[in-house]
């Protein structure tokens, strides 16, 4: 058995995004480990009922819900906006079942959506002829996030949506535990322009070089601009009191009614808010350095089979961005969609505010990596 801290702890981090399709520095998965992958039915009705702060939240709860249920044991994972991916050892495949398994019941029960889940064994991915890989890239010096290539994860995917691999729901009431799971800063408005939700998989068919270099010629366009096109602003999301999602993180904690809930984090979040807005130091809390790291370890871009990017652009930049990718699709090498709204959103995963690893993933506010995907479905219809 291979366990995830010998694997993927001894994985190099390497630090400028625009290296990422160098194969190099992908590690391959061992035989022996599974991926799981989760996503919203039918989330394409629910951004129509404006519902996409559930849908997030939900993809969020995934990567809460195993982290918990791991002790905080590193593993790889991606944040796909309406749904989550990730591999485990062997050791650890019990207890994310259990917590996947509870996170649908809850999502069904709490979020009012359903969420398909599936566990899939790397070797039967390779037994279809197609590889996992990860890499761990670094945004700041205080976390790593994994990339995914090898055409497994898009697979593993596809197999859960035609229902092969599935993991039963646990029974009504599970609650897994989703402690750190939050979403208390406000929509972050374009400061640019516009936020672009990019996604881009290569044609089917496609040569690897050319797909490579397409992807190569996109980052070299997008790291030319100002901060990369990081939608977080250098101060930090927008924050208020009573947060946005004040009620989808209530839900998220165990114990007590939802009321009780709700008051408990109406209290703690009035805490929380008095403390960054006035920049009060409390015990090993120092205000400044958290926000910066938000905006530092703020997930925006990614690799997982396909380039995903939330970028907060100027019109030229989306401009260039359109051709380039509607030239690549012209010549057979990739296939893309994008999605322009006037704002991003973030939820966080923060286990402990003390510590400088917590994660905050980043969405289109209208929509998103969701919508940029019916786009995408769209080309091939």
């Amino acid at each position: 058995m291979t366990s995830a801290s010998s694997f993927y702890g001894s994985i190099p981090v390497f630090r400028g995004f625009a290296s990422l399709m160098d194969p190099a520095l992908y590690s391959r998965v061992p035989d022996d480990w599974t991926i799981g992958v989760a996503d919203i039915v039918d989330s394409t009705k629910a951004i129509a009922a404006q519902r996409y702060k559930a849908v997030n939240m939900a993809g969020a709860a995934v990567i809460a819900g195993i982290t918990n249920a791991l002790e905080g044991r590193e593993f790889p994972f991606v944040f796909g906006g309406d749904g989550a991916s990730f591999a485990v050892a062997p050791d650890d495949l019990a207890r994310a079942r259990e917590a996947l398994a509870a996170t649908a019941t809850w999502v069904r029960e709490d979020l009012d959506l359903k969420m398909r889940v599936a566990l899939v064994p790397v070797s039967a991915i390779r037994a279809q002829g197609l590889d996992v890989r990860v890499a761990r890239f670094g945004p700041s010096a205080n976390l790593s996030y994994a990339m995914f290539s090898g055409g497994g994860l898009g697979w593993a995917e596809a197999a859960m949506k035609r229902g092969e691999f599935a993991v039963a729901e646990a029974p009504a009431g599970t609650q897994p535990d989703l402690s750190g799971l939050s979403c208390r800063f406000e929509e972050i408005p374009a400061s640019r322009g516009l936020i672009l939700s990019v996604l881009v998989v290569p044609a089917r068919g496609a040569d690897p070089a050319s797909f490579r270099k397409a992807i190569e010629d996109i980052l070299t366009l997008v790291e030319r601009s100002p901060d990369a096109g990081r939608p977080v602003p250098p101060q930090g999301p927008p924050l208020k009191w009573p947060p946005q999602g004040l009620d989808y993180e209530a839900r998220a904690q165990r114990g007590g009614s939802l009321l009780k809930r709700r008051l408990g984090v109406l209290a703690y979040t009035l805490f929380a808010y008095v403390i960054v807005r006035f920049d009060l130091k409390v015990g090993g809390f120092v205000p400044k350095t958290y926000v910066q790291q938000v905006v530092e370890n703020s997930d925006f871009r990614k690799y997982d089979d396909g380039l995903r990017m939330i970028l907060d652009c100027t019109p030229e930049l989306e401009r260039g961005l359109s051709e380039r990718l509607a030239a690549a699709a012209a010549n057979g090498i990739v296939r893309y969609g994008l999605h322009r709204q006037d704002a991003a959103m973030m939820t966080c995963f923060t286990p402990s505010a003390l510590r400088s690893d917590h994660v905050h993933f980043i969405d289109g506010a209208r929509g998103g990596y969701a919508t940029a995907a019916t786009a995408l479905k769209a080309m091939v219809a």
